[in-house]
């Protein structure tokens, strides 16, 4: 579904992501982990066309590169980490903003997008709160009508960058429930950039491991989350803990 073949991003002079190749199956969900400023971000971008980059980003065979705007937002949908959320809008209006990719330059939303979007907001069980200004809501609940608006684009690869980072812990695996569900039920190919290493393990089928904008390890959770690795790598001692249940949990070790 995605190729990268020697990805390298330059903010300037300066490298940001370095000769990344990796390739994700479709249905996959795919967690890229590492310390603060490894790339995760600017990799994101990169495959949702938002930065320039060298190399072959290939999605369902085609370049990137090839595709217009509007026909890589048909394919290619992505959820920044801080999404601008006009207070007065309301949720079925922003919900609608995820249909531009199918609407003429001059045209307007149709029926048939409404629907698309009623669907998704009853889905997500946002119905009820349509009319109301996302000023309104709860992060929980802003949470989903950003999901809402990346689903009515109807793409099948769903980029998310941190997508829990202002949630509570319950509502951060509540949110990633919600996108594993998501994705079985319409076949989407997942990539999320994640801080916590203990749910990227338990949400994501593999990790990719970034550094100096790099991809220095990748394979499934307990190949890439191993102590050794970790510590190499984010600068600070780790434990690598196994629940009775066989999920893994990545404790920061103290300096004593």
């Amino acid at each position: 579904m995605i190729s990268l073949e020697d990805v390298t991003v330059h903010y300037g002079s300066a490298p940001a992501v370095v000769q990344v190749r990796e390739g994700i199956d479709p249905g996959e969900w795919v967690g890229l982990i590492g310390p603060n400023g490894a790339g995760k971000t600017t990799l994101l971008k990169a495959v949702a066309g938002l930065v320039a980059h060298d190399g072959v980003i290939r999605i369902d065979g085609a370049p990137s590169t090839a595709l217009g705007p509007k026909d890589l937002a048909r394919m290619v949908a992505y959820v920044p980490q801080h999404p601008e959320f006009p207070a007065d809008m309301t949720v079925g209006a922003y919900a609608l903003l995820g249909r531009t990719p199918h609407i003429g330059y001059f045209g307007t939303e149709s029926g048939h997008d409404r629907q698309v979007c009623a669907t998704l907001l009853q889905w997500l069980g946002l119905s009820s709160m349509a009319e109301r200004p996302l000023g309104t809501l709860s992060g929980g609940e802003l949470q989903r009508v950003v999901l809402a608006r990346a689903l009515a684009q109807e793409a099948p690869v769903l980029l998310l960058d941190e997508p829990t980072s202002a949630l509570d812990l319950g509502r951060r695996v509540e949110a990633l429930e919600l996108v594993d569900r998501l994705r079985h039920e319409r076949a989407l190919t997942v990539v999320s950039a994640m801080h916590d290493l203990t749910l990227a393990g338990q949400f994501a089928d593999r990790l990719v491991l970034m550094d100096g904008g790099r991809a220095v390890a990748a394979g499934k959770p307990d190949e890439v989350l191993l102590e050794d690795v970790l510590g190499d790598h984010f600068g600070t001692g780790v434990r690598v803990l196994r629940t009775d249940d066989g999920d893994l949990v990545v404790v920061p070790r103290r300096a004593r």
